[in-house]
């Protein structure tokens, strides 16, 4: 009740005396039918057990029907006068048209033709259901069974259409392509009884008989060996064969066919903004040169007397910085996680009801993975969320920047934010599971700044790593806009954050490869935790002592993610309620 009062007292002013929200709560109902048919994955996590069964389709002659669709809801919602609606049903309007409009976009790019980057893809996608499915009954273990099955006909979509992208010239750069082959040889050549895909029929509930869960996970190895595999064998000979030898030679993506066109569209797409490329290049920089003021004021409180570079090296070696082993890492960071959980309710007046567990980052992808990341739960099929920590090459894995990391991807940063967005009450099922990462990794940046506040950072190390992680976001702005606009080399978007971080370089390598291949998402990091910063500072600034902390993050959290200018009309429309209460 809280959190539906919450929504509703920012909306009550704004809402007309007799509206009228029925045209537009049907097209809300529709869309939500349509997300579901659409997406399996995503039905499977609202609970629908048929599609547990099956995997998306991403073909040609799908994406035509998600056109001709999408374009009738687009007509719909022109159709509906926003003046004739209640508030709430204003913002379920007018994001429902942002993201139809930017699905719409996309389709209209035919970025299905690049199925795949450094960071992830199709080829990763079963691997990524099989650490978040759930195994509860023999029911459940069949549907995998299905989905196994499916493998092959996933992978011949996803090649074809890789393969319009390599004739059309519209593909990652030889580096990227190099590197996801080396991931696909050894998927491809992994052994039939550790493969992770069995890994939830391993876990069925003991309550399936034995002899059930035996011939269940036979006949997942059969599938594995006479299907999988020579589809993961497959997709090996595509891209050696027919993909590399046309894969681009340039790095930026305005070198892509309508290039300077596309990569400035995923610029205001990835940070819901009108700013350019031009104009996110220069934040980057005034970013940089402000925090690098930061940084060499806590290395003058460390008392170390060296250059900067000479910091950076020390930290690098010194051994007290790191762990000797894989559980040593997590048990770390399991501390640091029940520390931060310790200072919640100071600063926000709502939490959620689900928690969170710290896990490693799956053996199979660690070593082109990055450094931790959040995987959502789901308080319908009882999954927690997870903290995901790459345990591996510990001697790139500085514990400085572990809290930062903490704070970011666990609580309250992803955790946090995302599962009171999946609790939000009141808030429609589109915008509760909306990926807009403007917002999303906008507070998860916010949020290890806020760790300075709450107290987490305890020594001038850690303040510095925390730091040291601000920077490789401002560095981002720098890096990816030189790179696929500017049209710089490795090495010159390498410079910013070898000269101003604490990145070790394993850490930097794969971030470089990130963003060669997945153009544009890192600019949303530091866009949105700016604006966040911003609205926090205007709103102290309008309210004075009657800000209160706890009800600004409300504000700001509960009704799901929004794209930065809504957020912005929500944050005021708070600032002003807050003045008449």
């Amino acid at each position: 009740m809280r959190r539906t009062l919450a929504v509703l007292a920012l909306t009550l002013a704004a809402t007309p005396a007799l509206a009228d929200d029925a045209a537009l709560n049907k097209v809300v109902a529709d869309y939500e039918a349509f997300r579901l048919t659409d997406d399996p994955i995503e039905a499977a996590n609202q609970g629908d057990r048929a599609a547990l069964s099956r995997l998306p389709d991403d073909s040609p002659k799908a994406d035509a029907a998600r056109v001709v669709t999408l374009g009738a809801f687009k007509a719909r919602l022109a159709g509906i006068d926003p003046g004739d609606l209640s508030g709430e049903a204003r913002i379920n309007r007018e994001f429902l048209t942002w993201l139809v409009e930017r699905r719409l976009a996309g389709l209209s790019f035919d970025e299905a033709r690049m199925p795949f980057n450094s960071d992830g893809g199709f080829h990763w996608t079963m691997s990524y259901l099989a650490s978040s499915t759930p195994m509860r009954s023999a029911a459940d273990g069949r549907a995998w069974i299905d989905r196994l099955n499916a493998v092959p006909g996933y992978y011949a979509v996803e090649i074809d259409n890789a393969r319009r992208g390599a004739k059309s010239g519209f593909t990652q750069p030889v580096s990227t392509t190099e590197k996801v082959i080396a991931f696909a040889r050894d998927q491809a050549a992994a052994p039939l009884e550790t493969d992770p895909l069995l890994a939830p029929l391993k876990a069925l509930s003991a309550s399936v008989p034995q002899a059930e869960r035996d011939a269940l996970t036979a006949q997942a190895v059969a599938i594995l060996r006479d299907k999988v595999r020579p589809a993961q064998a497959g997709f090996v000979a595509f891209l050696e064969k027919e993909y590399l030898p046309r894969s681009r030679k340039a790095l930026g993506a305005r070198t892509l066919p309508d290039g300077e066109r596309y990569y400035a569209w995923l610029v205001q797409d990835h940070t819901t903004t009108k700013l350019t490329p031009d104009e996110i290049h220069q934040n980057g920089l005034n970013e940089v040169a402000r925090i690098r003021k930061e940084m060499d004021g806590v290395i003058a409180e460390a008392g170390f007397k060296g250059t900067f570079l000479e910091f950076q090296a020390f930290l690098r070696s010194d051994p007290r910085f790191y762990t000797t082993s894989r559980q040593d890492l997590l048990e770390k960071a399991s501390e640091i996680a029940k520390r931060i959980d310790d200072k919640l309710p100071a600063w926000f007046a709502t939490l959620p009801r689900l928690t969170y567990g710290v896990r490693p980052v799956p053996a199979d992808i660690e070593r082109s993975y990055t450094t931790g990341r959040y995987f959502s739960g789901n308080p319908k099929l009882g999954i927690a969320g997870g903290y995901m920590v790459n345990t591996s090459s510990l001697d790139q894995r500085g514990l400085y920047e572990l809290p930062a990391l903490t704070l970011h991807e666990a609580a309250p940063g992803h955790h946090l934010q995302i599962a009171l967005g999946q609790e939000a009450e009141g808030v429609p099922t589109f915008r509760r599971e909306a990926g807009v990462t403007a917002f999303t990794e906008g507070w998860g940046l916010y949020s290890e700044k806020l760790g300075g506040e709450m107290g987490i950072y305890r020594d001038a190390y850690e303040r510095f790593g925390r730091l040291s992680y601000e920077m490789w976001r401002a560095c981002r702005l720098v890096a990816d806009t030189g790179l696929h606009w500017k049209g710089w080399s490795l090495d010159q978007a390498r410079k910013c954050f070898a000269e101003n971080s604490a990145l070790s370089p394993l850490n930097i390598e794969v971030e470089l490869a990130r963003y060669v291949s997945w153009p544009a998402q890192a600019l949303a990091y530091k866009t949105g935790e700016m604006k966040i910063v911003s609205l926090r500072e205007k709103a102290k600034a309008d309210l004075g002592d009657r800000f209160d902390i706890r009800r600004f993050h409300d504000a700001v959290l509960l009704a799901g993610p929004l794209p930065l200018d809504m957020l912005e009309r929500r944050v005021n429309a708070w600032v002003a309620a807050e003045k008449a209460r």
